[in-house]
């Protein structure tokens, strides 16, 4: 069977940095250079065409000037007077011709003698014998010429004739090449240079890149991008004058919404780290109401600071996730403890059975089950997440442990949330009011709390209640506040963090207490339990 598919098109590979440079530098050096060749030619042509035109004009006008040449035109076009001074110039001056004519353009010298006597062939010689210079390009009896016209005055200042001066072409040509093969040295010359200095450069480039291609810069660049924007840490990078080079997304999201005053808390500590030279790690910065865990290092290149990179997260993030890692833990204990007390009992089950007291083995049954049914089968009956419900299974055993009862009420139920955040923030909010129930009946020999799980509508109704001696009427409404405790220095922050979390996810908490009788905690807290009912 034929297979119908195709493979697709091959990525081209990009071209090396040294291969691109050097077409660049070449390209731009060669379009320069032929430019600039382009331009000397066209100059030095019409410098050798004015040059030669000169020299044209001033050999006519010298001849012209000339007593035997007035004189000769006085006599007969074969006297010969004429034309030994005319050959001798055209051949001292590489000349293509020498000819005077008279008034009636007739031929005093020509380089073929046979020609003397003749009319001279071209209308440029019109001009000149009406007194007026002349220059023309022209083909005679000889070749294509540059030919130079210049009137022949007598004593008398009457016009007896006329010189004209013939320049090969071919000549001029030849002179024009010639400048030519000094402007190719000089280019050859340039390109010259011009690659040694793009090796140069290439090597310079290759030095400062770390011996990385475009293309692989270009990449490393992209998933350092897509590095950044993935990672759940705020960074933020300044240079070394403390300039911010470098935020991602994660980090605006955090300082959205704070105050000048809370985002120079993350720059001072760059700036300080810049200044010092020296790490700052694991500090809590506050931005926006908010408690930041951040590390701030700086950035190095040989020995010395180029900047410095401070990397920051939400610490009650990380304490969300301690504490459902604790409660998953305490689950697992509470399942293990459980387990060695279930083998226990299978011990006494069979012990009765070798001993076949059956009477006294029903009556250990029934109430094993009674009272799995009452501990654990009720909790879990009506807790259906398995983190809070080992998180409270962990609870009841530690109240029993300090001679204190943790009772969940009958009419508590609670579904399963598919919102991590919520339940990360119910364990807080019980972890922290039950704790300082605990704490609070300490002094106490005896001491109940009680806790309500209600959910309805997409709310969840949390109660805490404790017969404790209660919260003084001055304090409820400092309680909330961070650092603010009645147990001692570098307290205070179980309820702030509380409150925190539960405003942080649109919730609400409040507190009634009567001091000597009771304290009860009131909290509402969004929970995706999905369209599950009470029971």
């Amino acid at each position: 069977m034929n297979d119908s598919r195709k493979p697709g098109p091959l990525r081209r590979r990009p071209m090396k940095l040294s291969t691109t440079v050097s077409l660049m530098l070449g390209t731009v050096i060669l379009v320069v250079l032929l430019s600039v060749h382009w331009l000397y030619v066209v100059q030095i042509s019409n410098v050798t065409r004015e040059g030669v035109k000169d020299k044209a004009l001033a050999v006519a006008r010298t001849l012209a000037a000339s007593p035997d040449i007035q004189r000769g035109l006085t006599l007969p076009p074969d006297s010969n007077i004429i034309q030994p001074i005319a050959m001798s110039v055209q051949k001292n001056n590489g000349l293509l011709f020498v000819v005077v004519t008279n008034m009636q353009g007739r031929r005093y010298s020509h380089p073929n003698p046979q020609a003397i006597n003749q009319h001279f062939i071209g209308e440029d010689l019109n001009a000149a014998l009406q007194g007026h210079e002349n220059i023309a390009v022209n083909k005679g009896i000889l070749d294509e010429a540059l030919r130079v016209f210049t009137p022949v005055y007598n004593a008398q200042r009457q016009q007896i004739g006329v010189v004209a001066i013939g320049i090969s072409l071919s000549s001029v040509t030849q002179q024009i090449n010639h400048s030519r093969w000094d402007i190719l040295w000089t280019v050859l010359f340039g390109t010259l240079v011009g690659a040694t200095g793009a090796v140069c450069l290439v090597t310079v480039l290759k030095r400062l890149l770390f011996g990385l291609e475009p293309y692989e810069i270009s990449a490393l660049f992209e998933q350092r991008q897509a590095m950044l924007q993935s990672i759940r840490e705020g960074v933020i990078a300044v240079d070394d004058q403390a300039q911010v080079t470098l935020i991602n997304e994660e980090a605006r999201q955090l300082c959205m919404g704070s105050t000048a005053a809370d985002a120079g808390n993350i720059i001072a500590n760059l700036r300080d780290v810049l200044r010092n030279n020296t790490s700052r790690q694991d500090e809590e910065i506050h931005v926006n109401g908010r408690i930041l865990l951040s590390n701030t290092v700086p950035v190095r290149s040989n020995g010395a600071v180029l900047g410095a990179i401070c990397t920051f997260r939400d610490k009650t993030e990380v304490t969300q996730l301690m504490q459902r890692m604790s409660g998953m833990v305490n689950y697992v204990d509470n399942l293990r403890a459980h387990s060695h007390e279930f083998m226990n009992k299978l011990h006494v089950i069979l012990g009765l059975l070798h001993m076949k007291s059956y009477t006294q083995l029903e009556d250990y049954i029934l109430k094993t089950a009674n009272n799995y049914q009452t501990e654990i089968g009720s909790l879990l009956l009506r807790i259906k997440s398995p983190v809070v419900a080992g998180f409270l299974l962990s609870k009841i055993n530690h109240a029993s442990d300090t001679g204190h009862q943790l009772t969940l009420n009958e009419d508590s139920f609670l579904p399963e949330s598919s919102n991590e955040k919520q339940v990360s923030t119910l364990i807080t909010v019980l972890g922290n009011l039950i704790e300082n129930a605990f704490e609070a009946m300490s002094g106490q020999p005896e001491g109940e709390v009680n806790v309500l799980l209600h959910y309805q509508n997409g709310w969840l109704a949390c109660e805490v209640s404790d017969d404790g001696p209660g919260i003084p009427a001055a304090h409820l409404d400092a309680i909330f506040e961070k650092g603010f405790s009645a147990k001692g220095e570098r307290r205070g922050m179980g309820l702030f963090l509380t409150r925190q979390q539960t405003l942080s996810i649109g919730g609400e908490i409040i507190v009634e207490s009567e001091p000597g009788v009771y304290t009860q905690f009131l909290v509402q807290l969004p929970w995706d339990g999905g369209n599950i009912r009470a029971c």
